[in-house]
Parts: structure tokens; sequence; C-alpha cells
């Protein structure tokens, strides 16, 4: 599968451990040297900033997508390969999903797992079927995968659209993982134009 461009949703802190902003740098570098471009929030901090400081450090691109009405909030990164100011929230997400051929959640906080919960339940709907990663670093999203386990044996996820979700702690390897993805699905439920 071409991944030429991946959106990576993550958070604009730094999170507590030392460990997140490495994963973020390790990140960027994995995505330059496959030359996969990176799409996101567009912000200049935390791990937003640091994963977008790490692939323009190793030659590679970054696309970022910023609502106007965050802009002086997130303060848009200024180095960006290209930046997209949106109207909304709901156009920046549109738009971040329009310009990527697979996703990357890395740590982050409620907006980070909103958007990965909207990509997740647009490919077990058929909207997609693109590649869904987990970069769980320092074992961040232990207690989510918890959650899908448990909701796959009380019956309200079916074990099929858990396996949507490829993870691993290394860059390298998740990206090995989602290139090699094939969507495993047989129904669909709606198409783009239904969303």
């Amino acid at each position: 599968m071409s991944l030429s461009a991946i959106c990576v949703y993550c958070g604009s802190s730094p999170g507590t451990h030392p460990g997140f902003l490495e994963g973020a740098r390790a990140m960027g570098q994995a995505l330059a040297a496959r030359q996969s471009a990176l799409v996101y929030g567009g912000s200049r901090y935390g791990m937003m900033g640091t994963i977008a400081d790490a692939i323009l450090e190793a030659g590679g691109q970054a696309i970022g997508i910023l609502p106007r009405g965050l802009a002086t909030k997130e303060a848009g990164h200024p180095g960006l390969t290209e930046l997209h100011m949106v109207g909304s929230m709901h156009e920046r997400k549109a738009m971040m999903i329009e310009k990527s051929q697979g996703f990357i959640a890395m740590p982050g906080g409620m907006g980070t797992l909103e958007e990965l919960c909207e990509v997740i339940t647009w490919s077990q709907l058929g909207i997609h079927r693109r590649p869904i990663g987990l970069l769980n670093l320092e074992g961040y999203y232990d207690p989510f995968l918890t959650f899908l386990d448990h909701a796959v044996a009380c019956g309200f996820l079916k074990a099929e659209h858990r396996e949507l979700v490829l993870v691993d702690a290394s860059p390298d390897a998740l990206l090995t993982k989602m290139e090699a993805f094939e969507w495993p699905l047989t129904q669909i439920w709606m198409d783009q134009s239904e969303i």
C-alpha cells in the first residue's frame, strides 16, 4: 500500500514522560525516511510540534491544518511545507482525512481520542479502507486497547472491527504493518457521499 501522506493525531501538550516526545521525533524521522508526508493539526507545541520539527529536519514534508479560531491558541507552526487555515473543526478533520492514505494516533487527549474513534468507525462502516495505527508509546494506549477487548467481549464491537486497529511501540514496525494492511471486511454500510 502506498502511504504518501499519513495523518497523525496527537496532543498539543508534551505529556509527562520523556518517551512521548522521543517517540514523536522517531515517528517524524521514520515518515521522512519512507517519503511519507505528515498531515496533522498544524500546531508548533507539544507532540504536534515535535513530530513536525522532526520530519522537517529530516527533509520530509509537513502539512498542517488549523482552524482560524485556534490559530492564536495553538499557534500554527511557522516552518511547515503547507499550512491550511480552515473555518471549523469539522473542516479541519475532513481535510486531514482527505489528504491522507493512513492514520496514526500517538499520545494525546480527548481531541486525539475523538479523531481516532471517528476514523475507526468510518473504516468499520466501509467509508474508507485505509490503515489505522496506534503508536503505543510507554504503554499509553494499553487501557484503550483493554477497553476495545472488553467491548468485543460484551458484544458491542465485532472482533473483525477490533482488528482494524494496528498497534506497535516502534514507528518503523507500525509503518511496516500499515504498508502491508489489507482491509479485511466484506460489508460496506455507507460511502463517502452518505456522510
